[in-house]
């Protein structure tokens, strides 16, 4: 199991209650809640992310161990720069230290590591060790892990707004060819499918600027859990809500079950 050996108590049996054949292929995740669980504990802000950091071990174990394609979790907003900037900077050296501690046992679990959002505002020692854990992780075909570092959602929209603007300034593109795909090819995530499900802790109820274009017909899933106590079962019981659910895409009911009565399942209107 990944990172068992060190962290035996976030091992759990899947509950045979779970759908394996409905299990969504990409999982986002919004970490919240680390300042306010630390200050919870007569704790500083940064001590509850790096206590953060054991639950990121654990859901990324977990989406091993399920089969997820991708899980992609917002580690550092454009916004977060305007913290103070002790904590700017304590959260730039648990990026580094803790990349350089887990690159070997992505490896080892056939994790490969992705990064999306403005990468070059990053201090140069990050993107080092950024660069040199994705390419350690690139052969692997297993989990996904995409972190969302220095990410604004609507600065990436700007951002692929500008690129196909200059393909069409340069006739390399035609207004009217332009859709809904050729959007999605200029975002960050062309590689990756859109989430089907987005979850966030901590008893928020915002998205927070994050994958606005993509998240369009994903399940949001919003628990009073702060990001440090988020294990496992947290995972599972998201996972069984998003079973519960019929995704309709637009279509009735009927429509849906009419095509698939075993499997229809969402809430889109």
């Amino acid at each position: 199991m990944y990172l068992c050996t060190l962290f035996a108590n976030t091992y759990m049996i899947i509950p045979e209650s779970i759908d394996h054949n409905k299990l969504p292929e990409h999982i986002a995740i919004i970490m919240d809640g680390n300042g306010r669980w630390a200050k919870e504990r007569g704790e500083d802000r940064v001590y509850g992310h790096y206590e953060g950091v054991r639950s990121v071990r654990a859901i990324v174990d977990a989406c091993g161990e399920l089969g997820i394609g991708y899980l992609t979790l917002y580690a550092f907003s454009a916004e977060n720069w305007n913290r103070p900037k002790a904590e700017v900077d304590a959260l730039m050296e648990l990026l580094v230290n803790t990349i350089r501690k887990e690159v070997e046992e992505l490896k080892k679990n056939n994790v490969r590591l992705h990064v999306i959002g403005d990468f070059e505002s990053l201090p140069e020692i990050c993107q080092q060790e950024l660069n040199e854990a994705m390419e350690m992780t690139a052969a692997n075909t297993g989990l996904n892990l995409i972190l969302a570092l220095s990410y604004s959602s609507r600065d990436e929209i700007a951002m692929a707004v500008r690129k196909i603007a200059e393909k069409v300034k340069s006739g390399a593109l035609r207004i009217e060819d332009i859709t809904d795909e050729t959007i999605k090819q200029h975002l960050y995530t062309a590689a990756f499918p859109d989430p089907e499900l987005m979850i966030r802790t901590s008893g928020e109820y915002r998205i927070s600027n994050y994958l606005l274009y993509q998240l369009a017909y994903s399940e949001l899933y919003f628990t009073n859990v702060h990001w440090p106590d988020f294990r496992k079962e947290n995972l599972y019981e998201a996972l069984l809500n998003y079973q519960q659910r019929e995704r309709r895409f637009g279509k009735t009911s009927e429509q849906i079950q009419s095509v698939n009565p075993t499997h229809a399942q969402g809430n889109e209107e």
